[in-house]
This record gives structure tokens, C-alpha cells and sequence, in this order.
């Protein structure tokens, strides 16, 4: 039995990995056989029969889908097409999207006058301004103004002290009533020399030095009447009056002090201010355009603004040209005169001058805002209606001057073109518009209100 079993073909380690449920005897355990590496031991054909079975089943389960799909494909074969058909025409063809129809600001063209400016930054100055001095000396007893007063010509303004020219004037006059009444000494003694010259009684020599006495108190009476008028001159003086007509500014010099004749401080400073005028330049090359309308002797209106164009201040007209331009700035000084009923303007106040050039009769004007630069010029968009739809055009136009936020339209525009001047960047040639007017969106924002500042 042992020599079968080592003859065996199988080798002994196969056996074991065979499975079988018999016991090896123990001699074939502890042969002295060499030991082999094991293989694996190809699959009853019980164990190999699963996989085939399952693949069948599978290929039976394709078939019969198959088969149901192709059945029933009537109900399922137009869904499906409706599901890809977006995906397979987006890489065929392209999606033609309906027109997008753009909201826009509009104005009408309209015919009117243009009126031209030329701008330029000016200083209001006053034609007067006197520094209120004494011309005498004296202390200040009163002071009859008030500080930023208007004043006219002649109103008394402070009081010297006057007492000591009073007393000057007795002076004088006392010093004449004594002079007076020696001439009239003289003269009666010239009477009598002549009298007596002709008995021989008196010599010429008397005669002649009585002439020079007569002479000589009649000058004197001269020189008291000068010392009369200039006591009284001096106690005009002590009374200080206003000089010209304008505003008074701050006192200088305080009640009780004592002021000195062409005290280089002064009293106080009036400033003419009705009329008042403002100097301003212009630059060189618009010379010519000011020069022919100032010597054809035509009246140029010139408005004075505040600093940021806000507020208009006064209304006047061109005074004078300078002679000379300024070669540091290429620029040149006009002079406006301005009544200034309401006081608007002070002098030294910087403000800016419009200077009325010209008048553009009869033009096409229209917004700023819508004409629009580009590849081949100046253009707009006019809108146009087919039946209840609106759409613009691009229109190429020639474009003439441009004032505030107005332009003329020299050539492109008739009177009552609807043209935008809101949204015009997201606009095409032929794009569909919805139109609204520009001054209902003004009105609109006006009647809302500043927006709210964020929180």
C-alpha cells in the first residue's frame, strides 16, 4: 500500500489542498520524499458552472430590455428626442435670442438761440476807497458811525476836540478889531498932514512915512483876516465827514484817543460799492472776437458768478480793454461795471466773469449729453417709431459749439429729432428702445428727493 501511494502521480502536498475527508496514514506524513511547490487544483466542474449561468442571465436580461424598448418605442422615442434636441442644435446652430429692448433718456431737437461766453476768473474792485484821516490834532470826543454803516457824502463821521481852535479864531479876531482901529489912526492923520502941507506947516518926508503907516495897518488887517479864516478852517477840520458815498468799515482808532493830522493808520476805510467793477482775463486768441464787438461801440453784457458757477451775483456791461497783453499768461484784462443795487459784490472777491460774445440765431440745439464721439466722427442716436415699436438709428452729425450742457448741431438734425442722451452705452444701430422723456425723469428725481445715505 505504501508503494502505491508514493507512485502516485498527484503529488503529497496536492493531496492535502485536495480536501478529502480520509485521514493520511502517518507513515506517508514523515516520508523522506522531497517537498514540492504547490499548484493549484483545477475546479471540480460543479464550482465552475456558476459564472456561466450568471453571464446567461445577464445576456437574457439585455435582450428582453431591448426587446420592450423597441416595443414600446413609439411612446418613449419623442421624449427623448425633445430632451436632446436643445443640446444637439447648440453645437450645430446657433440660438438666435429675441431682441433686447434697452430703457433710455430722450430730448427733442429744438431750434433757439445760442448765446456764447467767454469765461474767465476776475477781482471785484472798487472805483473808491478812502482811508478817514485828520488834519488836525486833537482828541477824539465823538465818533458818529457805525462800524459796516452805509454812508453818503458829507455825513459827519467823528469830532475833534474844537476848543482850542475856538479859542485861536478870539485870537485872530481880537488881533483884527486892534489892527482896524490903528488904521483907522493912520488915516486920519494922513488927512491932516496933507492939510497942513499945503501952509508949509508939515514936511513931504512927514507926509510920505504917514502914507506907509496907512500901508502898513491895512496889511496887517489882511494878515488877521487869513488868521480868521484859518482858525475856522481848523475847527471845520475837527469835524470829520464822509468823503464819498459806500460802506464804512471797522473803527481803527477808539473814542478819546488822540489823533495827529496824516495819521497813517486813518480812522476808518469807506468803500465804494454802487457801481463797483470787476477785472478779469480773457485768453489772447478770443481778443479779436471781443475787440470788433467793443469798437462796432455794441453794448457786452457781463454776469458774475460765484466760485463754483452756482449762484449768479450781478449783471453788468464791458468798461474798457486793456492795452497790453500779459506774456507770462497770454492773456489779457478786460473791465466790467456792475450797478450792484443789491450789494452782492465786495471788492477783493475773487469770482467768475461770463463775458457774452455772441448769439447763435436759429440753431438746432440739443443736449450735450447725446452727442457721441467714435470710429468715424460725431454721431447720435435718433429714435424712430414703426407702429408701436421704437428703435434708434445711428445717425453721423457735425457738431458746432457747445455752451453749459448744450450743443448746436450745425448739419445731421432737424427741428423735432428725438435723440437719447441716457443709456446711449448699451445701444447698437436698430436696437429696440423703451423711451422715456428727459424732463419727466427730472421732474421725477426732483420730486423724490436726495436719496438716503446708506446706513
Amino acid at each position: 500500500m505504501i508503494s502505491q501511494m508514493t507512485d502516485s502521480p498527484v503529488p503529497r502536498a496536492a493531496s492535502f489542498q485536495a480536501g478529502s475527508a480520509a485521514k493520511t496514514p502517518l507513515a506517508l506524513r514523515h516520508t523522506d520524499a522531497p517537498v514540492v511547490p504547490a499548484e493549484r487544483a483545477p475546479l471540480a466542474p460543479e464550482r465552475r458552472r456558476g459564472p456561466r449561468l450568471r453571464s446567461v442571465v445577464k445576456w437574457i436580461v439585455v435582450l428582453a430590455l431591448a426587446s420592450a424598448a423597441t416595443y414600446y418605442r413609439a411612446e418613449w422615442l419623442p421624449r427623448v428626442k425633445t430632451w436632446l434636441d436643445p443640446w444637439i442644435t447648440k453645437t450645430n446652430v446657433p440660438v438666435v435670442k429675441p431682441p433686447r429692448i434697452v430703457p433710455v433718456v430722450t430730448a427733442t431737437a429744438c431750434n433757439g438761440d445760442m448765446e456764447l461766453y467767454l469765461n474767465g476768473l476776475g477781482t471785484v474792485t472798487a472805483f473808491k476807497t478812502v482811508t478817514i484821516k485828520s488834519r488836525v490834532e486833537g482828541e477824539l470826543v465823538e465818533v458818529a458811525f457805525t462800524e459796516g454803516q452805509m454812508v453818503s457824502e458829507g455825513d459827519l463821521l467823528a469830532r475833534i476836540d474844537p476848543r482850542p481852535f475856538n479859542v485861536q479864531l478870539a485870537q485872530a479876531e481880537g488881533q483884527l478889531a486892534r489892527d482896524e482901529a490903528g488904521l483907522k489912526v493912520n488915516k486920519l492923520t494922513l488927512t491932516r498932514y496933507e492939510g497942513l502941507l499945503s501952509s508949509k506947516a508939515v514936511t513931504q518926508q512927514q507926509v510920505d512915512e504917514q502914507v506907509a503907516l496907512v500901508q502898513q495897518s491895512e496889511g496887517a488887517i489882511k494878515t488877521d483876516k487869513a488868521m480868521i479864516a484859518s482858525a475856522r478852517l481848523q475847527l471845520t477840520y475837527s469835524r470829520i465827514t464822509a468823503p464819498i458815498s459806500g460802506r464804512i468799515g471797522l473803527r481803527l482808532v477808539d473814542l478819546g484817543n488822540i489823533v495827529r493830522a496824516n495819521d497813517p493808520t486813518g480812522l476808518a476805510v469807506i468803500t465804494q460799492l454802487q457801481p463797483i467793477a470787476l477785472v478779469f482775463t480773457i485768453p489772447q486768441d478770443s481778443i479779436n472776437r471781443v475787440q470788433k464787438k467793443f469798437s462796432a461801440s455794441e453794448p457786452l453784457a457781463v454776469e458774475a458768478y460765484d466760485r463754483d458757477f452756482g449762484t449768479k451775483l450781478a449783471t453788468g456791461t464791458l468798461l474798457a480793454i486793456d492795452n497790453q497783453v500779459d506774456s507770462t499768461t497770454a492773456t489779457v484784462r478786460l473791465k466790467a461795471v456792475f450797478e450792484n443795487e443789491d450789494n452782492m459784490l465786495f471788492p477783493n472777491q475773487f469770482v467768475n466773469a461770463r463775458l457774452l460774445v455772441d448769439v447763435k440765431r436759429d440753431a438746432v440745439i440739443v443736449p450735450a449729453a447725446a452727442v457721441q464721439q467714435g470710429p468715424n466722427g460725431t454721431f447720435v442716436y435718433v429714435v424712430t417709431a414703426d407702429g408701436t415699436d421704437r428703435s434708434v438709428k445711428l445717425r453721423n452729425v457735425v457738431a458746432g459749439t457747445t455752451e453749459g450742457d448744450q450743443t448746436v448741431i450745425e448739419k445731421g438734425l432737424s427741428h423735432g429729432d428725438v435723440v437719447v442722451t441716457d443709456g446711449v452705452d448699451k445701444l447698437v444701430d436698430g436696437a429696440k428702445v423703451t423711451p422715456r422723456d428727459r424732463d419727466a425723469k427730472e421732474t421725477d428725481e426732483t420730486q423724490q428727493g436726495p436719496a438716503e445715505a446708506p446706513k
